[in-house]
């Protein structure tokens, strides 16, 4: 391990060109970083492309696995060979500014018991996006926000959902939240460690939600740096393979809710809501498929 280095780690799967720009905004960085690029059997020539253009830079790593392991199981391959004391998760549609990690280290540093650090993660257009400050997505909860229930929260607490409602007025520079967005995670290593990574169960989706879990259960915090920004441009593999990242998705909250939700010790309720998930994926094939096709053109 290297004190003061951060390591980025990234992974890939056939995500486009703008891996490379996330590469770079990355590597252009005023703080010391490495980038550990994992790589799960792209064939879109992107990272060729990008060893090419870095064929000397020191500081990127590649790990190319023959077969898609999954975005849990390759980010603990990543973090394995990654020397860096703080471990940043950047998803590849990502761009940072080049003060990120000075910022997100001097967050850390300021409060030991910060186990895991999120960011302000942003439309292209700067917005903030959804998903910056979740709660557990229990039952109850994704069925508020699932009804639209959740919109009288504010009225009525017993409907809050799993996205928190928007600061009125400024918000504190860190706040303790129970969940972040998967985008961009910020753990100093000892944590990582600690948890043993991802749950490997996961292949895509939710597995960002169970370690924001696990970092609470071991007894740090997860947080928000509100000032700290990054832009997320939603890439390319959700686009060109809609089924294959739906399925997952409903495969990563059925893990969830089996494994942290009290609900699913009910046997009833838990039938329910294994229904309810696959009842719900097959409802939404149609639009997927379509989503598909129009990505083909």
């Amino acid at each position: 391990m290297v004190p003061g280095l951060t390591s980025i780690i990234i992974v890939a799967a056939d995500s486009g060109p703008l891996l490379r720009r996330c590469v770079d905004s990355v590597l252009a960085s005023a703080a010391s970083v490495e980038v550990v690029l994992v790589d799960n059997a792209s064939a879109d020539g992107e990272l060729e492309r990008i060893e090419s253009a870095r064929a000397d830079d020191p500081r990127l790593h590649v790990l190319r696995n023959d077969v898609n392991l999954g975005f849990g199981p390759a980010c603990n391959k990543g973090a394995a060979i990654a020397r860096g004391d703080v471990l940043v998760i950047l998803n590849p549609d990502c761009e940072v500014q080049p003060t990120f990690v000075r910022d997100v280290r001097s967050c850390i540093d300021a409060a030991e018991d910060i186990g895991l650090l999120g960011v302000m993660v942003c439309e292209p257009d700067g917005t903030p996006g959804r998903g910056n400050r979740r709660r557990d997505p229990t039952l109850r909860r994704a069925l508020a926000s699932f009804t639209g229930l959740a919109r009288l929260e504010s009225r009525w607490p017993a409907f809050a959902g799993v996205e928190m409602p928007a600061w009125v007025g400024a918000p504190p520079s860190i706040e303790p939240v129970e969940a972040v967005s998967g985008a961009c995670m910020v753990l100093p290593r000892h944590v990582f460690e600690q948890l043993r990574g991802f749950d490997e169960g996961y292949f895509l989706h939710a597995e960002d939600l169970d370690l924001c879990r696990r970092v609470r259960d071991a007894g740090f915090r997860v947080a928000i740096a509100h000032a700290v920004r990054v832009i997320h441009a939603r890439g390319n593999s959700s686009r060109h393979r809609p089924v294959f990242v739906a399925r997952h998705k409903h495969r990563g909250m059925w893990r969830y809710f089996c494994k942290f939700d009290p609900a699913a010790r009910n046997g009833v309720v838990r039938l329910l809501v294994r229904v309810g998930l696959w009842l719900h994926f097959s409802a939404t094939l149609p639009a997927l498929a379509l989503r598909k096709l129009r990505a083909s053109y």
